[in-house]
């Protein structure tokens, strides 16, 4: 009867084997992670209301504004996905305009 006794030579290959190894199986196994699209935010949202949102900077009659301001240029608009980081879960066109504005930097 022959009986296996364990290595450190032995162990040491197959755990260099097993890392090597790990990433291409986890990438298999985890799959593509995509970014769901933000929905618009509704004129309605109380937030929104709080802040005097409105679609286009153009139309609103708010004291505060600044002409030339819109969501476009403000810093808390990102461009590439249309999300503020006032309205978190909600994306804005670039024509909007709230009274958060701050120019972008």
């Amino acid at each position: 009867m022959t009986s296996q006794t364990p290595s450190r030579r032995r162990f040491l290959i197959q755990a260099v084997v097993a890392t090597a190894a790990l990433p291409f199986v986890a990438s298999g196994l985890i799959g593509t992670v995509q970014a769901q699209a933000l929905k618009p935010l509704p004129v309605d949202n109380a937030q929104a209301v709080a802040l005097k949102y409105i679609l286009d900077a153009t139309k609103t009659k708010e004291p505060i504004f600044k002409p030339g301001s819109n969501c476009g240029n403000c810093q808390f608009f990102t461009a590439a996905t249309g999300a503020c980081t006032l309205f978190p879960g909600f994306s804005v066109p670039a024509a909007a305009w709230c009274s958060a504005w701050a120019k972008k930097a």
